[in-house]
């Protein structure tokens, strides 16, 4: 006898399994979505491929032969087979598992944040790690699946995706503002009291118009985050590079919108991750998020 599961396919072993469970052509053409006389000659060839009969076949139906009988047990393992297969190839296409995600924290905490129910709500089995800084972590080390970065990558094995520009423009309290020499609308600094960075961050664009505007004078106050500096002018302790949509929450004035320190806002991700499914799908959802935040992002309200 021809051994079973080497001679028959799944689609043949469904034909067989069917009318073995509904005893009759018509109930398997049911349950298949088939007609009769495809059934008929499909089970016809199955036999013939085997080279025995499976069914005796009655005017009430269709009953299993001995070897018919003999065979059952084999054609329900090649559908459970077919089932864990399916299965899987479900599993594959699912949006699951972990992404870990690098980012500046103040577009984290200010951007990112407020979009992440949706992206979570949409796919329950994804989870997200973020890790947030002012250094860039190093894909390559995997250190992150995926980062949106302010400086363009040179080199490496990473696919690149533009989202947009980080403006920057020099802002200040409202009390600070008013209080200012030379009047709220003078555009000489060199009387303000500055919050910048420190000299490990020298290389910043913002912490480079900050030196060339004091011209050698201190900044009154130095902080290595944006969160900080933030928060110092919102305290009125002087003007500091900001982005506009952080400034503009906090309600702060905008001195000078214009500095020639913008920022392209990068998506760089491995290209080995650039198509799994979960990688995507959170890439997706930024592509979107900040196409959405596009005026936002780069321009002075008002």
């Amino acid at each position: 006898m021809t051994d079973f599961d080497t001679a028959v396919q799944w689609d043949d072993a469904r034909i067989f399994l069917a009318v073995a469970r509904g005893g009759s052509l018509s109930a398997a053409a049911l349950v298949l979505g088939l007609g009769i006389a495809t059934v008929s000659r499909r089970l016809q060839r199955l036999e013939e491929a085997l080279g025995v009969p499976l069914f005796s076949r009655h005017q009430s139906g269709y009953r299993l032969s001995d070897d018919g009988q003999a065979l059952l047990e084999r054609a329900q393992a090649l559908e459970s087979a077919a089932h864990a297969f399916g299965d899987l190839a479900r599993q594959q296409t699912l949006v699951a598992g972990t992404v870990r995600l690098a980012t500046a924290e103040n577009l984290a905490n200010s951007l990112i944040m407020d979009s992440l129910p949706q992206l979570l709500a949409q796919y329950p089995q994804l989870e997200l790690e973020i890790v947030s800084g002012v250094q860039a972590v190093n894909l390559h080390r995997r250190d992150a699946d995926m980062a949106v970065r302010m400086v363009k990558p040179e080199a490496g094995n990473v696919t690149l995706r533009r989202l947009g520009t980080l403006g920057m423009g020099l802002y200040g309290a409202q009390s600070y503002v008013a209080n200012r020499a030379g009047g709220p609308t003078s555009q000489v600094w060199e009387h303000d009291l500055m919050i910048g960075w420190p000299e490990s961050h020298a290389h910043l664009p913002a912490a480079q118009w900050m030196h060339k505007v004091l011209r050698g004078k201190p900044c009154r106050m130095l902080a290595n985050t944006l969160t900080v500096q933030l928060a110092a002018v919102e305290a009125g302790l002087g003007l500091a590079v900001l982005p506009h949509f952080l400034a503009s929450r906090s309600g702060l004035v905008c001195l000078q919108p214009e500095l020639g320190v913008d920022q392209t806002i990068w998506l760089v991700m491995h290209s080995d991750m650039a198509h799994s499914r979960r990688v995507r799908a959170v890439a997706d959802h930024l592509i979107a998020l900040f196409e959405r935040h596009a005026l936002r992002l780069s321009r002075a309200s008002g």
